[in-house]
């Protein structure tokens, strides 16, 4: 260097207090969504039928070593999830023997936060460190995200192993280790257990790996890849091959029948559909904002054609990260630019391939029915929305970009639209904040069951009820499930017959098998009176009548004590028979 000379600015390389931010970045969107799930954990997820079967399939799981070989039943006829479900949540509930529903939503909790961490990091690897911090803050406050940590559903990991799928896939596709396939294989399958719908995830997968393998030899690993999903399925292929194909023929009749929502117009069913896939993990209900919600759809959308399709694409270009993919990734040698360009059609094509498939496999969707959860079914999509978000907001604020020669040039947007982006931003947070989940569930979660149950107990003993008698447990309507109470009841030792929409509740007996014993302690009636529209009369009264008569009957004795367990659902206790 000549004296006087001045030094060229090491372009590309971040400022200090940049690469601090980066280092802290991680362990402080971590430690925010841990604020956002864990307080008031015990408390603040729902208690109903679903968390109530899950429980008594695991209490049975690690208390007497009773397998499961399929998963939690679905709303489409007699198909079930996967068994990997409960084998994944299995040793949090051996801590407690099954008896702490705690210990089991602590473990979805844990997954929730570190699906954080894998979103920063895929959002990170794609668009640099302002991608991921944002990408990693949406999602640590997002209210559907914490949603989806707090209460027990087979749902609710999905988020950490789609994440933790499409992580791998891109680290893989975008000239990593070819063994990151291995990763992405395993959360594809997790989400694909975890339920049924997850099955969309596959493609948005698959593609990117059947390129990959076109372009570079994988030696054993597509092997690999293969054995992850025979390991997945082969509890169902169990059930199948010992059952008579059970699962197949229930899909058949499935298919067969009438589906909820097939009258709905496709095209009509595709906006409700894709608005749906798009704002949950943004704004949550469409209910509950639904301008939000649309709002949130047009700015994905607008994120990625812009950065998809219409961004100028320059062969010299810097990307954020500064570490574009390599000759065997996915540009052939190009730019980090052009990689970030194909990652966002990548996402993107791959939302609105799953607003196309749900709006077809799962039309009911097309409706949404206050008290019954069902976005979370899509919830294999939520990272990629938080990705997309991150980019978007990371790419408007990027600080400009090399020329030919070394020159510096200003391409990005301007002042305004990079303030624009900032308080939309903030808005973002806000809104999330001020709709977080209350630190108490409406029906008080699982401490107000457990407190229902006490109250049966009392009232079956009040009846004359030997601590071995067995209690009958109906549900009004039928087609709900009676195992919100059954397992608390379970957990203090009362045995039981409890129907279920497809069955008897497990653990439990059978009104005709050889073990039902004769001492019925009586009749545990529960009704939900979100349903009183089906049942032609409220609950709380009328309802129960209609089936049990409040002065008893040739079956059951009178009523001994009738309560709201909470809001909507009522108790009613009836003593024992004349005989």
């Amino acid at each position: 260097m000549t004296a006087g000379a001045t030094a060229a600015p090491r372009l590309g390389r971040p400022a200090p207090w940049a690469t601090t931010v980066d280092r802290l970045a991680l362990p402080a969107l971590l430690l925010l969504a841990a604020i956002m799930r864990l307080p008031d954990l015990a408390t603040r997820g729902t208690w109903d039928g679903d968390q109530g079967h899950d429980m008594l399939v695991l209490r049975l799981l690690v208390r007497d070593g009773i397998v499961p070989l399929l998963g939690p039943p679905t709303s489409i006829g007699d198909v079930h999830h996967g068994a990997w479900y409960y084998y994944l949540l299995s040793p949090a509930a051996a801590v407690t023997g099954g008896d702490s529903p705690l210990a089991v939503v602590g473990l979805i909790a844990l997954a929730g936060i570190a699906a954080v961490g894998v979103v920063w990091w895929l959002a990170r690897s794609v668009g640099g460190p302002l991608a991921g911090l944002v990408a990693g803050l949406v999602m640590a406050v997002s209210t559907a995200a914490i949603d989806e940590s707090t209460f027990i559903w087979n749902p609710n990991l999905i988020a950490l192993s789609s994440a933790v799928a499409l992580a791998g896939a891109w680290r893989a596709w975008s000239g990593g280790d070819r063994r990151w396939w291995l990763v992405a294989a395993v959360g594809t399958a997790v989400t694909m257990q975890c339920h049924v719908l997850g099955v969309a995830l596959l493609p948005i997968v698959g593609v990117p790996f059947l390129l990959d393998r076109r372009r570079r030899p994988m030696g054993a690993v597509p092997w690999v890849v293969l054995a992850v999903f025979v390991v997945a399925y082969l509890p169902l292929a169990i059930n199948e091959l010992t059952s008579g194909l059970s699962e197949t023929h229930a899909a058949l009749d499935y298919l067969a029948g009438g589906r909820s929502g097939v009258e709905t117009a496709i095209p009509i069913r595709l906006g409700i559909v894709a608005l749906r896939v798009v704002s949950w993990p943004l704004t949550g209900l469409i209910t509950d904002g639904f301008v939000a919600g649309s709002l949130a759809l047009v700015t994905v959308v607008a994120i990625v054609v812009a950065l998809g399709w219409l961004r100028p694409r320059h062969p010299d270009a810097v990307g954020a990260t500064g570490t574009g993919a390599t000759g065997t990734g996915v540009t052939g040698g190009g730019s980090a630019a052009s990689a970030e360009t194909l990652a966002v059609r990548w996402l993107g094509l791959g939302l609105a391939w799953s607003a196309l498939f749900l709006a077809i496999a799962a039309p009911s969707l097309a409706a949404v029915v206050r008290g019954l959860p069902n976005d979370h079914y899509h919830a294999f999509a939520d990272p990629m929305v938080f990705v997309l978000v991150g980019l978007g907001v990371a790419r408007v604020a990027a600080p400009g970009r090399v020329g030919a020669g070394g020159s510096a040039r200003r391409a990005g947007p301007g002042t305004l639209l990079v303030l624009a982006s900032i308080v939309a931003l903030i808005v973002l947070v806000a809104w999330n904040l001020a709709h977080r989940p209350p630190p108490i569930h409406p029906d008080g979660g699982f401490p107000a069951g457990a407190i229902a149950a006490t109250r049966v107990e009392q009232a079956l003993a009040a009846g004359g009820a030997a601590p071995g008698d067995v209690a009958r447990i109906r549900s009004l309507p039928d087609f709900k499930s009676t195992e919100a109470m059954v397992y608390p009841l379970a957990r203090l030792g009362r045995t039981y017959i409890a129907d279920t929409p497809k069955g008897f509740a497990p653990g439990g007996l059978t009104p005709t098998g050889p073990a039902a014993p004769s001492p019925v302690a009586g009749l545990v009636l529960l009704c939900d009176d979100l349903f009183r529209d089906s049942l032609g009369a409220a609950c709380g009264g009328p309802a129960e009548s209609a089936v049990a008569g409040d002065a008893g009957g040739p079956d059951w004795g009178p009523l001994i004590d009738r309560f709201e367990a909470a809001p909507g659902r009522f108790v009613s206790i009836y003593g024992r028979g004349p005989s």
